[in-house]
């Protein structure tokens, strides 16, 4: 099966810090991926590096057909739509309705029709269980629909990676399992998803390949058993 990412002997910095080295990783379409590790073990930079934010300067990388190594600015945001994004903390604009939220994104990506820009809203809400929370307020929402509104936003370009960075951090328990049975579920259509987390209770639940990142390297994780849960944080 075709990767959507690649990495080949990569060193992720942040800055002029070193945070992993010889980083090989390989995400099939359609696989669901667990990054796990400490605080500042390397789980958000090695994110950050996935959608360019941070730069690729020493080994070699390519996502979703795009060479990390040589990428030039100009191509960043074509990457960049490439890629859906799930925060921790939202980032909806409170100012906004939800429809507002979703179709400000649209039409920064270039969507010009109305009533393809509101049936693009429609089908993603429709996949979160929210058809009928278009006209409703960020604030009017809990914390687990924001999140779902959130995986909608993500899902609107229809890309062919999902990156989720603690996605379920500030959400209880049963918040957490809605928002995890959508994520593998959009991994089983066909998407990578890459998912950063300290839940380990998740990561027990529902299950796929992990890795962890410490002591500046990443490593498969072959068995759940094999995690040191008092040593993660």
């Amino acid at each position: 099966m075709e990767s959507s990412i690649h990495f080949q002997d990569a060193s992720i910095f942040q800055s002029d810090n070193l945070i992993l080295s010889d980083v090989n990783l390989d995400v099939k379409k359609g696989e669901f991926i667990y990054l796990i590790g400490k605080v500042g073990s390397g789980k958000t930079s090695l994110i950050k590096t996935i959608n360019a934010e941070l730069p690729l300067n020493e080994g070699t990388a390519t996502v979703a057909g795009f060479h990390l190594e040589k990428i030039k600015s100009k191509q960043v945001p074509k990457l960049r739509r490439k890629l859906g994004i799930v925060f921790q903390d939202f980032q909806l604009l409170i100012d906004r309705t939800v429809f507002e939220n979703l179709q400000f994104v649209l039409k920064a990506t270039g969507w010009k029709s109305k009533t393809d820009i509101s049936s693009r809203i429609n089908e993603v809400l429709e996949k979160v269980e929210l058809n009928f929370k278009g006209y409703k307020m960020p604030h009017q929402l809990s914390g687990g629909e924001q999140q779902r509104v959130v995986i909608a936003r993500a899902l609107l370009n229809d890309p062919e990676i999902i990156l989720a960075d603690e996605p379920t951090g500030n959400l209880d328990s049963e918040t957490s399992d809605g928002i995890m049975k959508i994520l593998h579920e959009i991994s089983a259509n066909g998407r990578a998803v890459v998912m950063a987390t300290h839940n380990l209770s998740l990561v027990k639940k529902y299950q796929a390949r992990t890795l962890k990142c410490e002591k500046g390297k990443l490593t498969e994780i072959k068995q759940t058993s094999e995690i040191d849960f008092t040593n993660l944080y």
